[in-house]
């Protein structure tokens, strides 16, 4: 019996059978996932195998090929990876410039994680509502900024009656990861696209301008139009994993892009001679925002920095 993992609540996995029946589902005993070393080697998203039994639930003994998967390094110090959703076909970043602030840092890092595993990426900026004047021409520059690198973006506020038909028809048939911190709002927007889904929300602490977590688990919800959006936890940090220093660039189109004309092949950008990215830089091609965002990535391999649990 085939299966699709809509959710995973740690040890159990609820899966959604061929038949349209939901079945709660562990690992059989000598279950393994080949090439990955994962503390959650099944994840939402997954295409799986099972067996029955007797309890009327049933183990699940094998994974389909994964189209491709996002992973962050997993909290503890092992050098295991944390398997956030796989077989998607775009990532959502849901991001805030203020309540909370949501940093150039973590929208690059999260961006140069999705073009690692090679899923395309969209922007939204929520709670529009709420931002001052700065915070709109704050917003308004990050929006010109990664859409002049080819990333798409829209400015949303999920608490207003708006007219959500273009962003349900961006979802239409697709599966797709919606992510940020907690406190951007991703509960508030998926209860505006899916009606009846109640996905937990809660205000943010305004002492600390930082969101609580309401979404403990990643769950695949169903669109009412087709497709699938994956809700996940909160994240505070996307880390390296997997990553070797001379390809991170290669995660930053614009850089990337630039980096064919340095007079070395193995230039990492700093202070080497004839390097066309530093050059790009001081011409105002590429942003002082993100080279400083992938030099933070370049210092920060082993994760120390930016090592947040979500």
């Amino acid at each position: 019996m085939k299966g699709l993992v809509v959710k995973n609540t740690g040890s159990w996995y609820q899966i959604q059978a061929e038949d349209g029946r939901l079945i709660d589902a562990k690992l059989k005993g000598n279950f393994r996932l080949k090439g990955i070393q994962s503390t959650n080697p099944v994840a939402v998203g997954d295409r799986v195998l099972l067996e029955d039994n007797a309890e009327g639930t049933a183990f699940i003994y094998e994974i389909e090929d994964r189209k491709n998967y996002l992973v962050r390094k997993a909290s503890n110090l092992s050098k295991q990876s944390q398997v956030i959703a796989s077989n998607l076909d775009q990532v959502f970043l849901i991001a805030t410039v203020n309540h909370p602030v949501t940093t150039t840092t973590f929208i690059d890092r999260f961006l140069a994680t999705a073009e690692a595993y090679r899923i395309p990426a969209t922007l939204f900026f929520n709670k529009t509502d709420r931002y001052s004047e700065d915070d709109k021409e704050y917003m308004d520059a990050l929006i010109n900024l990664y859409e002049t690198i080819g990333y798409p973006c829209y400015a949303i506020s999920a608490t207003e009656n708006q007219d959500w038909s273009f962003l349900l028809e961006l979802l239409k048939n697709k599966i797709t990861l919606f992510s940020g911190h907690s406190g951007v709002g991703k509960s508030t927007l998926i209860n505006r696209l899916i009606p009846g889904s109640r996905q937990k929300t809660r205000e943010i602490s305004e002492y600390h301008n930082k969101g609580m977590h309401t979404t403990t688990f990643s769950e695949m919800l169903a669109l009412p139009g087709g497709g699938y959006i994956i809700d996940t936890p909160g994240v505070k940090g996307f880390g390296l994993f997997d990553m070797e220093g001379v390809e991170i660039s290669h995660y930053f189109p614009e850089i990337f892009r630039f980096s064919h004309n340095c007079r070395f092949n193995n230039c990492r950008h700093l202070q080497e001679p004839g390097c066309a990215v530093r050059q790009a830089l001081d011409n105002h091609y590429i942003s002082e925002s993100r080279y400083r965002s992938y030099l933070n990535m370049l210092e920060d391999k082993n994760e120390n920095k930016y090592r947040e649990a979500f």
